[in-house]
């Protein structure tokens, strides 16, 4: 969930809990229109009521880059974690002026750093239109039933969200087409960088401590949405409370986690264990080392991919993670039996039939359509550019609702958002990336295959990237944005060599989705409204769906867990870092830490855990306390989380959160923000 993160250790996984029965205390990412206060209450004597929820719903922050936040004061400043800016320090910095390695400080408000692709957003109204979208798919199956589906979400967002230019409308299947929901959302596309601590005082002990504790990060950062040029005006938001955590209180992290598998069927967990896991394992191991490789040929290079080389580690070990955890009998016999006990209870109820049946016939057609549908997509910014250009100017000559999921009238203005905000290309870097894809593509195709002749013609990988990349003028976003906007006459009519290359693509990448459709998604709809049919059946509606990227709830407390015999606390101190630095990376002191010693309380809470069940996207969530204040901001999981996207483990699953009381201590006396230390206080 961090940036840097370590080999992934085995977990204890054989008390987790599955999803498909009812949950168990602490454990569930609940939706706002489902959250269980009465289990709350009986847990801890006390469940917060709905004007609780709403104001903590309105405080919080969905941020497009993948990450959690929470509006923290009535003008726009918002609290997030350090590893979620990093890409906007990132995209900031100059060879000159390496923000990422040196933090940022905004002396004023005027100073404050856009943010390319970065857009903030709240939920304002979650409505239920299952019955529509199941009424718009009837009886049609496969291919059609995709279309049917996707042409009635086209139709209900473009309705919900008349105004684009402040709003967002998603709608978001649940229970794997079980349920739909419409979310409605006040964007912000205008976000900016107010406050960020230098690199190592977030990573500090890098790949060694992550995804463990105790630890010493200071992984927060504060962003600041704008509106017409001036800073938006948030009445609702979070009461920021700089104090230590209590052991045993009750906390809360809302936040959008990304996305769990734990209502997966057995034949689905076989595949991510035999096909999916391994063959992103072992891609991405090569292309950390072709990063690592070329990064060591020059100080700029090392500057120029270290974003990208912190997500490939992040990503690879909780990939990793996952694969230990589904090859851990103990643990996959548990959701074996899961499965079986909800197939007994079941058995004999015709309007269920076997759905089961039908997603193992899906899984079988899809490991024919995988690699193909995989390694016909390359790699890097600059395709990724010239291949939304081409789709975006073929979608947009047809009607909304025959449009492919992403450029409808709903999702173009992120779309477009995040092509043409201006952000640097370092071509070296494209070139590796699509070097690498079409390498592994080759590879795991084969030669002869119709697919990697497709990709590569008569040209080598290295051959066919370096001239895409250094013929291309996508880099330019005004080049970008005069193709955009002359549509497809102007696509058609480029001889941007990479244009040319994403036009040559698009028939192939089209006929796989239609086929992935027809032979997997349309099935999986299917059964999945099936499946949820059976778990509400025989456990009620007190079940929490797998995670969306959509804004959830969860609750836990304040608590350590026992490892190998020893009892871990729940906190760590500020003190703490000056005892476990080493002088050596990763455990060298941040300048300013090293230079404001003497001045900092070593007593301040820094680092602390919680039961609360969490995922990636979480990261950046603001952890509220029953008073409804903000008390810290999740940025991480223990070791024994890294199973979370199958299972929770209340005894061993913990939280890592940097506290409020530690982000106030930086801002006065390490990393000095004193306008931003008064905004907070309310002053």
């Amino acid at each position: 969930m961090t940036r840097r993160t370590i080999l992934l250790a085995a977990a204890s996984l054989g008390a987790m809990s599955l999803s498909a029965v009812p949950a168990s205390a602490d454990e569930g990412m609940w939706t706002f229109d489902g959250f269980p206060a009465e289990q709350v209450r009986e847990t801890y004597g006390w469940a917060p009521d709905q004007a609780w929820l709403d104001q903590v719903r309105n405080s919080a922050v969905r941020l497009t880059g993948g990450c959690s936040a929470s509006f923290v004061s009535p003008e726009g400043l918002i609290l997030t974690n350090h590893h979620c800016v990093a890409s906007c320090l990132y995209d900031n910095s100059t060879d000159a002026m390496d923000y990422l390695d040196e933090g940022f400080i905004a002396g004023r408000r005027e100073d404050e750093l856009p943010c390319p692709g970065q857009q903030a957003e709240v939920v304002t109204a979650i409505t239920d239109v299952t019955p529509q979208v199941m009424d718009a798919i009837g009886e049609s199956t496969g291919e059609a039933l995709t279309k049917a589906r996707d042409a009635k979400i086209a139709e209900l967002e473009s309705a919900g969200c008349t105004d684009q230019e402040t709003m967002r409308c998603q709608v978001v299947t649940l229970f794997g087409g079980g349920q739909y929901k419409l979310y409605t959302y006040r964007k912000y596309s205008d976000v900016r960088l107010a406050w960020s601590p230098e690199d190592r005082a977030a990573t500090f002990g890098g790949d060694p401590d992550n995804f463990n504790f105790p630890r010493y990060s200071l992984d927060a950062s504060f962003l600041r949405a704008y509106e017409n040029g001036q800073p938006v005006a948030t009445p609702d938001h979070l009461q920021w409370n700089p104090r230590a955590p209590e052991e045993g209180e009750i906390t809360f992290v809302v936040g959008n986690p990304g996305s769990t598998s734990r209502l997966f069927t057995q034949s689905q967990l076989a595949f991510e264990r035999e096909v999916r896991l391994p063959v992103t394992v072992a891609t991405m191991s090569e292309l950390r080392g072709r990063l690592i490789r070329a990064m060591d040929e020059s100080p700029e290079k090392a500057r120029e991919g270290l974003d990208l080389l912190s997500g490939v580690e992040n990503s690879l070990k909780v990939y990793i993670g996952r694969m230990k955890a589904l090859n851990d009998p103990a643990f996959t016999g548990k959701l074996a039996a899961a499965e079986e006990a909800l197939k007994a209870k079941s058995a004999g109820n015709a309007g269920i039939g076997d759905p089961w049946g039908t997603v193992d016939q899906a899984m079988d057609a899809y490991r024919a359509l995988y690699l193909p549908l995989r390694f016909t997509q390359p790699s890097g910014d600059l395709y990724g550019y010239a291949q939304t250009l081409v789709f975006a100017a073929q979608e947009r000559a047809k009607p909304n609702a025959e449009r492919l999921p992403g450029y409808t009238d709903s999702a173009l203005p992120l779309t477009q958002k995040r092509l043409l905000d201006e952000r640097p290309v370092y071509p070296w870097l494209d070139e590796l990336m699509m070097e690498w894809s079409l390498s592994k593509g080759r590879e795991y195709l084969g030669v002869d295959d119709p697919d990697s002749k497709l990709l590569l013609g008569k040209e080598s990988p290295e051959q066919l990237a370096e001239r895409l990349v250094s013929g291309t003028r996508l880099a330019d976003p005004g080049y970008r944005k005069q193709l955009w906007e002359g549509g497809l006459a102007a696509i058609e009519a480029s001889d941007d060599p990479m244009i040319r290359y994403a036009l040559k693509l698009a028939p192939r990448q089209r006929e796989l989705k239609a086929l992935s459709d027809a032979q997997y998604s349309g099935p999986l709809a299917a059964a999945g409204a099936k499946l949820a049919d059976a778990r509400f059946a025989a456990y009620g509606d007190a079940l929490y769906p797998d995670a969306t990227f959509t804004l959830r709830i969860s609750y836990g407390q304040v608590k350590g867990w026992t490892e190998r015999g020893n009892e871990v606390p729940i906190r760590t101190t500020m003190g703490g870092t000056f005892e476990r630095a080493t002088g050596n990376p990763p455990f060298d002191l941040a300048p300013a830490f090293a230079a404001n010693e003497a001045k900092i309380d070593k007593n301040t809470t820094y680092d602390f855990v919680t039961t609360n069940d969490i995922i990636g996207g979480n990261s950046g969530s603001p952890v509220i306390d029953k008073a409804g204040t903000v008390i810290g901001a999740a940025f991480d999981g223990n070791i024994h989380s890294l199973g979370g996207n199958y299972g929770y483990d209340g005894t061993l699953n913990r939280t890592v959160v940097v506290s409020t009381a530690a982000v106030q201590e930086a801002l006065e006396t390490i990393y000095p923000a004193p306008a931003l230390a008064k905004e907070l206080a309310g002053e």
